[in-house]
């Protein structure tokens, strides 16, 4: 069964014939193992996840503002 899943630290790329990016991951199984792979994504999908990831950064910027706030940084 798999567990999760994480991004490498590694570029990712985009197929311009394809129309696709992709994005090298890694696969990690409750039992320990792993495996690497890819993520591929249309170019909507890319537009969805920037969309979402920048909402993301977003929040904590804001969540270590308040945390900034509230120890009196």
């Amino acid at each position: 069964m798999i567990s999760h899943i994480t991004i490498d630290r590694r570029d990712a790329t985009y197929d311009h014939h394809a129309e696709q990016a992709v994005l090298p991951v890694t696969v990690h199984y409750g039992d320990g193992r792993t495996e690497r792979t890819r993520l591929v994504m249309d170019p909507g999908q890319v537009e969805l996840y920037h969309l979402q990831l920048r909402q993301l950064i977003d929040t904590r910027a804001e969540a270590r503002k308040r945390g900034g706030e509230l120890s009196g940084m």
